[in-house]
C-alpha cells in the first residue's frame, strides 16, 4: 500500500496540485502527446484504523454497475467507466466547455499482509465508494498479560 504525506492547503495549493496533476500526466503518459480524456484517475483517501483500512475513492456520476471492485493476490483494484452525457453528434447543442473527466480509470494498490480479503465490503453513496478491508485477527493489536514469577 502507498501512503503519502499529506500537505496543509496555503492560498497557492491550488496551483501546486495542478501542477502536480499535469507533471503526473507527462510521467505516466509520456511526452507523446496521448489523449487524457480516455483516462482517468479518481483521487483517493487511504485511512488505517484499528481493525480496518479504509479506501474512499470519489467517482461522482457512477452507477453501481459502472465500476469493479477486486482483491486478489494481495492488491485492491478499483475500476470502472464514466461515459459522457452527450452524444458527438449533437447539432442542436453547442457546448462551450467541458471540464468533467470522462473515461475508463483503473486504481489499484497493494494490501499489507494482515488484511482479510475474504471479508472485504464495499459502498457506493453520494459519488464516493467506500472499500473496507478489516484486518486479520492475527494482524490486530492485542495486549499481553505479564505474569509475576
Amino acid at each position: 500500500m502507498t501512503l503519502t504525506i499529506a500537505r496543509p492547503r496555503r492560498s497557492i495549493g491550488p496551483v501546486f496540485d495542478e501542477m502536480d496533476r499535469m507533471l503526473g500526466r507527462i510521467w505516466r503518459d509520456g511526452f507523446s502527446g496521448s489523449d487524457d480524456s480516455k483516462n482517468w484517475y479518481p483521487p483517493v483517501d487511504i485511512v488505517e484504523h484499528k481493525d480496518a483500512i479504509v479506501v474512499k475513492a470519489e467517482v461522482p456520476g457512477l452507477e453501481k454497475d459502472n465500476f469493479k471492485v477486486a482483491v486478489e493476490d494481495g492488491v485492491l483494484t478499483i475500476s470502472g467507466e464514466k461515459k459522457v452525457e452527450h452524444e458527438e453528434k449533437d447539432s442542436e447543442n453547442n457546448y462551450h466547455r467541458m471540464e468533467r473527466t470522462y473515461g475508463c480509470f483503473n486504481r489499484s494498490f497493494s494490501l499489507p499482509s494482515g488484511v482479510d480479503a475474504k471479508n472485504v465490503r464495499a459502498k457506493y453513496r453520494n459519488g464516493v465508494l467506500e472499500v473496507t478491508l478489516p484486518k486479520s485477527d492475527e494482524s490486530k493489536p492485542r495486549e499481553i498479560e505479564v505474569d509475576l514469577g
